[in-house]
């Protein structure tokens, strides 16, 4: 894993190689706006890829939905979103600026009960940036309000979902019925959700607009600790399938006194960033409560009748809640390796240190580099080729700037996990040199071999 002083590094390194852009930079950003460049959305992808392929089509007890980011109000009173989603504030009376007061209570090791009338432990809180005097707090809705309409009033307010659970569990019945499915089952989806945050940190770990990977599985209860420990099982090889050190993961069993009034069980599962340890995903046992209130404020039947024991009851769920962003991040920050000295073994190309990105094949933006050594039409004319025929399956880069031994280093940044180079002898023998991103190891292949042989090594 990466050092604590490397975080500045992955940032400015996602940054030059393309992977992630302040938002709207030209006119002077917007905070915690980012934007996803050429290889960041193509690393995003591949995650949200992998995702579906191991939490969805690999199931037979898995289906995805796509439902609206802005959807009836009354949904979120429902959720109790529109009473109770909010987080406490305070401000310095000195400087003016604004916190949020759990997280100064957990940066200065206090512990915050804001389910009782006033926190604990909080005397002698002082501002962080010029440790002036706080305010009370004061509750503040994190949900962004928006009108649907010519007129900006309260009969036309509308909200951009916090979540994507609430789309999953008003389609309960129309995918319960369309779909024919039996419990236990699960809906997944993949969507952007939007939280008014205060305090944002940590580059993209936390934004205001950001994707989740959810999924709300639905069971009897009475199997409700089996199926649980399924899912838990689940988010750690997930975990591990990312890259991520079993060693930098850390299972955290949320108390009773911190967790949601309706959920029974819930684990974080926390990842130790540069910045901190901190949580990555989410799995709870939420009961019945989200059908439930459903279906009391649309007045719906949204109970299930078991097929063969005719038994009728309002379904429990188990939701593991990942974030898309976060993984990202993660999986940058897992990856970053800098190896002091460099790994190349000629004089042009030693350095003090060089730096690999050294992400599992399968999420590497870039799968293939061309490398043509020389830029002499006869050469170029066959790189170009073998390009065009590799990027029939992979996405591949086409790189003949600078000498071959900077150009596998800038390969190497991006994560790229293999390098063909194309030499003069290429042009006599009919064949290329593919370099191994991790081992250094350089094969000799036949051309018309590359397909075959780079189809074994992707799906290894």
């Amino acid at each position: 894993m990466a050092q604590d002083n490397s975080f500045e590094k992955i940032v400015n390194l996602a940054k030059q190689r393309g992977f992630i852009y302040p938002s709207s930079e030209i006119y002077g950003g917007l905070s915690a706006a980012y934007d996803y460049g050429p290889l960041g959305v193509e690393l995003k992808n591949n995650i949200k890829q992998a995702w579906w392929k191991m939490f969805v089509t690999s199931r037979a007890d898995m289906v995805g939905l796509d439902s609206a980011i802005i959807m009836n109000p009354k949904i979120w009173e429902a959720s109790g979103h529109v009473e109770n989603f909010s987080d406490p504030l305070v401000d310095c009376k000195s400087c003016h600026k604004r916190f949020r007061e759990d997280h100064l209570l957990e940066d200065n090791s206090l512990q915050p009960e804001y389910d009782k009338t006033k926190p604990r432990n909080r005397k002698g809180l002082k501002c962080p940036d010029c440790g002036g005097e706080l305010t009370s707090a004061r509750q503040f809705n994190l949900m962004l309000k928006t009108f649907l309409g010519p007129l900006e009033d309260s009969a036309s307010t509308a909200y951009l979902r916090p979540e994507t659970a609430g789309g999953i569990f008003v389609n309960f019945k129309n995918v319960l019925e369309t779909m024919r499915l039996k419990l236990p089952f699960g809906i997944a989806q993949i969507g952007k959700s939007f939280r008014n945050e205060i305090t944002t940190e940590n580059f993209i770990f936390r934004t205001r607009e950001f994707e989740q990977l959810e999924i709300e599985y639905f069971i009897n209860p009475k199997s409700w600790e089996q199926h649980f420990a399924e899912w838990q099982k689940v988010m750690k090889d997930w975990c591990l399938s990312l890259g991520l050190s079993s060693d930098d993961l850390v299972e955290h069993e949320i108390s009773g006194k911190d967790r949601a009034f309706y959920s029974k069980r819930t684990i974080d599962f926390e990842y130790k960033f540069p910045f901190g340890q901190k949580e990555l995903y989410g799995l709870a046992y939420r009961t019945d409560y989200d059908l439930t209130q459903h279906q009391k404020f649309s007045g719906q039947d949204l109970s299930y009748t078991d097929p063969i024991t005719k038994e009728k009851f309002m379904p429990h769920v188990i939701e593991p809640s990942l974030g898309a962003d976060r993984t990202v991040l993660a999986c940058l920050c897992a990856a970053y390796t800098e190896v002091k000295g460099g790994r190349s073994t000629t004089t042009e190309s030693n350095k003090e240190s060089e730096v690999v990105l050294k992400l599992p094949y399968n999420l590497a933006p870039i799968k293939i580099a061309v490398l043509p050594l020389s830029k002499k039409e006869n050469l170029a004319e066959l790189s170009r080729n073998i390009l065009m025929d590799l990027k029939k399956n992979w996405v591949c880069m086409y790189d003949e700037t600078a000498s071959i031994g900077k150009r596998y280093r800038r390969q190497d940044e991006i994560g790229t996990p293999y390098c063909v180079t194309i030499d003069f002898e290429s042009l006599e023998d009919k064949k290329v040199t593919v370099r191994d991103r991790d081992t250094m190891q350089q094969d000799r292949i036949a051309i018309a071999e590359l397909a075959s042989y780079f189809n074994e090594k992707f799906n290894n």
